[in-house]
């Protein structure tokens, strides 16, 4: 018995030993095949040779260079930047006599090792104007990395190879951030930014040829366009996308590298003597103290001050999962999702393992994974490797293959993850990501150790809550420190740069305070003779003439107390910005007497507060919106000609709710197809092509009707550079081109501008020139062709849905009436509807729904996308129903809205809700009402 129990025990452990052996030996196995499977052991990339780098994958802040001690979160030379903002070089002497060789020879230096970027830096410190442009790469980086600089002196061009020279770039420093060095750039914005990220180089005395571009009002202001303008240099735009890691470089990337600086110091000379000699011709004009030169370079140095930091986010993925989701639902040509929370569960989780994924690898978040492929996935769960390729390479076929593969050779790699997604096995983050770090760079990872995520390992014991949740020891919320950089930004960018309120005084001539107002509208008088100075600090003038009326007799006591430069709701001082309490798309339709020389309404806010009264004013447009009954936007446009045809068909199949399209996605879709459509993979461009023929009616579409598709809705700003880029005239905005056979029948009709909000709203163009009336339903084509260029309003009228097939022309639809439906968003007849009831109370008054039948002129200065049309409508109401005393009210409905809002405790003396803004004018004041009656009836005679 005993010799039986010895021998089970020896079987028994011959049997463990062997079962711990095959179990070690697969595991081994299964690690070794682990880490020969990435794709990156054969694939090594040329940024894994970096020995440092300042901006690594991980979730951690980026650090700036830090000089002196300076507070964290500084610019390290905003002294220099700000000196230079405040007393920018007036005469740039160094520019003149730039001799720039337009036809480029072949001589160049390629700089790529320490001693000769030393040497480079030595002749550049000699230097007064180089001209720097930079080549980035980002689709195999998750960050990018500056691959190319390209310098410019006035007799050499110097190629600077960052990738060999990656960790000796410090030795640009101080020629970069010489103030006495002036550095020429076009569209600097990204370029600061990315050589802060990669070198800790801070650029420091900057001229930018885009902002000079802004300054001059050019129609462009392309680096392509300045070329072929001032140097006739065509600009290869095909190199634009090329991969800029390669070496060496080919010959024709070397001349489009080069070209991009050696042209600069050129263009920029140009660009300023065009600017001295506007400075010249303006210098007599003593209303205008606007100098081209100093703001060019003043906006040029704001650049300077732009700090880079790194994207950090909540939860890794969310905001591209936020995205994804926005664009897929929210989508006219979506499909239907069967199970939406299931589908939007897979996007999250999906995007945050590509978030991870890139990190590893130091890849892209497009190269990883598409967003056309998460969707895909999402909607289908595959579940096989096969099932996912088949996938993603049907997603991603309107994506330019010539750029990555589909799919990546990392999806192809680590496809066993996203079955993993499909069948919820990951498990939250806190758990899923330290075991993929783990498993992909662990000791016996399957991934590539680099530089790059080195970070993400040491910290990967770290559960990701406690990397966003603030700490017991003062650690910040990496949310709030990224919100904190945005708002820095912002603050340094659009706040105001000067006192508003100068406190300057005005006296009448008998002594009485008029009011307070700033140093220009005192230098106005003084010019013209019409005030004498009386005290100079702070300035105050006494007026030579009587004016009309004290703001006293006006109660108007607001405008005789002096004001402080301070936020009107929480007393900040460092900064503040101007907010419009009544919002411009109704002050804008005011009568010119009730908004000019008003300033009770416009109050000065910190970020902060501004944000606050800035979404209380947005929910509350949303209320007068359905009290009113007239919508915030312009749903849809359709073109007028296709109105007309639709309108004659009795056809009861015919839907013309249906017809029409989103301005916004018309134009995106018509400038798409003129850009970009050969090159288009034909599913896309038949898509588009097929918003386009919506707007048309359905019918073909030729270059020509594209090109009036996309001004529609056009501001005129938009559309004066339009002209002056392509030579469009501004007739285009609304004619269209039919076939031969129509454009009699069309020539006599209306050429209107249909938009249609649930139901059909057209409006007609008419011109402020035409001599006479001209009916908006029967507007003679010749006259059209004349007057359009010089259009100024539209007229608005209703064609409500139980007389789409026969809409009725303007002066007929005066019978009918519309309110908004409750349930639909939309204008629905309602014969019965009847304005009735006055204004009870100043604040709390309500007002009866809209007669939509009514006409009212819609400006053609506002866009159609914005709130525009929809302010017009409400104050030609109030104006219509209650006159000027309907405007005061609605004011004081508003300023009701921000105090309840901001609560503000800094408010200016004088500053009241009730404030009635009521103000004399005098015989010759061109904002008397009566004078402009007598002007409109003389120009009438």
């Amino acid at each position: 018995m005993e010799h039986n129990k010895k021998k089970l025990i020896i079987l028994l452990s011959i049997a463990s030993v062997a079962a711990l052996s095959i179990i070690f030996r697969r595991r081994r196995q299964k690690k070794n095949r682990r880490a020969a499977r990435c794709y990156l052991h054969t694939d090594p990339k040329p940024q894994y040779t970096f020995k440092r780098v300042l901006a690594d994958n991980s979730y951690s802040p980026f650090n700036h260079l830090n000089l002196d001690g300076l507070e964290e979160k500084s610019h390290p030379y905003e002294a220099d930047i700000t000196a230079l903002i405040d007393n920018p070089p007036v005469e740039f002497k160094f520019l003149e006599g730039v001799d720039v060789d337009l036809e480029m020879n072949d001589s160049y230096v390629l700089v790529d090792t320490e001693s000769q970027l030393t040497q480079l830096a030595d002749a550049l410190s000699k230097e007064k104007v180089f001209a720097v442009d930079t080549e980035q790469h980002s689709l195999r980086s998750f960050l990018g990395f500056t691959a190319l600089i390209q310098i410019s002196t006035k007799k050499d061009d110097y190629l600077v190879d960052t990738i060999a020279l990656h960790d000796s770039m410090s030795i640009l420093h101080p020629v970069f951030a010489d103030p006495n060095i002036c550095k020429v750039f076009h569209g600097a914005d990204g370029d600061v930014v990315w050589l802060q990220r990669d070198f800790h180089l801070y650029i420091v005395n900057l001229f930018d040829t885009a902002k000079a571009c802004e300054v001059l009002s050019k129609p462009q202001k392309s680096l392509a366009y300045l070329l072929e303008t001032y140097c006739s240099v065509e600009k290869n735009k095909s190199l634009q996308r090329e991969d800029w890691r390669n070496r060496p470089l080919p010959v024709d990337m070397v001349q489009y590298a080069r070209a991009d600086a050696h042209y600069l110091l050129c263009i920029a000379n140009c660009l300023i003597a065009e600017m001295k000699e506007l400075d010249i011709e303006y210098s007599s004009c003593h209303d205008d103290k606007f100098h081209f030169v100093l703001e060019a370079s003043r906006r040029s140095n704001m650049i300077c001050l732009q700090l880079y930091t790194k994207d950090i986010e909540d939860s890794p993925g969310e905001s591209a999962a936020s995205s994804i989701l926005f664009r897929q639902l929210n989508s006219q040509g979506g499909g239907q999702i069967s199970n939406e929370a299931k589908f939007q569960d897979i996007v999250r989780q999906l995007c945050a393992w590509r978030d991870l994924m890139a990190r590893i690898h130091d890849e892209s978040t497009r190269y990883v994974l598409s967003d056309q492929a998460i969707v895909a996935i999402a909607d289908k769960a595959p579940t096989t490797q096969e099932e996912i390729c088949s996938i993603v390479t049907q997603a991603d076929m309107n994506v330019d293959a010539s750029l990555f593969p589909s799919p990546s050779p990392l999806l192809c790699c680590h496809w066993g993850d996203v079955c993993q997604i499909m069948l919820d096995k990951l498990g939250s983050l806190d758990n899923f990501f330290p075991a993929t770090l783990q498993e992909c760079l662990g000791p016996h990872g399957s991934c590539p150790l680099s530089i790059f995520n080195y970070a993400l390992l040491v910290n990967s014991h770290l559960k990701l809550t406690t990397r966003f949740v603030p700490k017991q020891n003062g650690v910040k919320n990496l949310k709030q420190v990224a919100k904190k950089n945005s708002r820095e930004l912002f603050i340094k960018k659009f706040s105001c740069k000067s006192p508003v309120y100068h406190n300057c005084r005005i006296y009448a001539n008998d002594g009485r305070l008029l009011c307070y107002c700033d140093r220009r509208k005192l230098e106005w008088y003084l010019r013209r003779d019409l005030a004498k100075l009386v005290e100079e600090d702070p300035p105050a003038i006494m007026l030579l003439f009587e004016p009309k009326g004290r703001p006293e007799d006006e109660d108007n006591d607001f405008y005789i107390q002096s004001k402080k430069n301070i936020c009107v709701g929480c007393g900040v001082g460092n900064h503040y910005l101007r907010y419009r309490v009544i919002p411009s798309c109704y002050r804008v339709h005011f009568p010119e007497h009730l908004k000019s020389h008003r300033s009770h309404d416009i109050v000065l806010l910190c970020v902060d507060c501004h944000e606050i009264a800035h979404a209380a004013a947005e929910k509350y447009k949303r209320q007068i919106s359905a009290e009113f009954g007239i919508p915030l936007y312009v749903q849809k446009v359709v073109d007028s000609n296709q109105t007309l045809v639709i309108s004659d068909l009795s056809d009861p199949v015919v839907n013309f709710e249906e017809s029409g399209v989103s301005p916004l996605q018309l134009r995106a879709a018509a400038k798409a197809l003129l850009r970009h459509g050969p090159e288009m993979p034909t599913s896309r461009c038949e898509e588009l092509t097929q918003i386009v023929m919506k707007y048309y009616g359905g019918r073909e579409i030729s270059k020509e009707d594209l090109e009036r598709a996309l001004v529609v809705g056009m501001t005129p700003h938009e559309m004066r550079r339009l002209e002056k880029k392509r030579g469009l005239s501004l007739k285009h905005s609304t004619g269209t081109v039919l076939p031969d056979k129509k454009q009699q029948d069309i020539r006599a009709g209306s050429r209107t501008l249909a938009t249609v909000t649930g139901r059909v709203t057209s409006y007609s163009l008419d011109s402020l020139d035409a001599a006479e009336d001209v009916s908006c339903a029967t507007i003679d084509g010749a006259l059209k062709e004349e007057t359009l260029s010089k259009t100024q309003d539209m007229e608005l009228c209703m064609i409500t849905d139980s007389d789409a097939s026969n809409p009725l022309p303007c002066n007929d639809v005066n019978s009918y009436t519309s309110e908004v439906s409750d349930t639909e968003g939309v204008f629905a007849t309602n014969t019965n509807n009847s304005f009735q009831g006055s204004i009870q109370g100043a604040v709390n008054s309500t007002y009866p729904r809209n007669d939509g039948s009514f006409q009212s002129k819609h400006n053609s200065k506002l866009s159609l996308l914005g709130h525009g049309p929809h302010g017009k409508q409400v104050v030609d109401h109030l104006l219509k129903e209650y006159g000027e005393e309907g405007i005061r009210q609605f004011c004081q409905r508003w300023r009701q809205v921000f105090v309840d809002s901001v609560h503000p405790r800094f408010l200016p003396a004088g500053w009241d809700v009730m404030h009635s803004g009521r103000r004399e004018f005098g015989e010759f004041s061109v904002y008397n009402p009566a004078k402009k009656v007598a002007g409109d009836g003389d120009a009438n005679d």
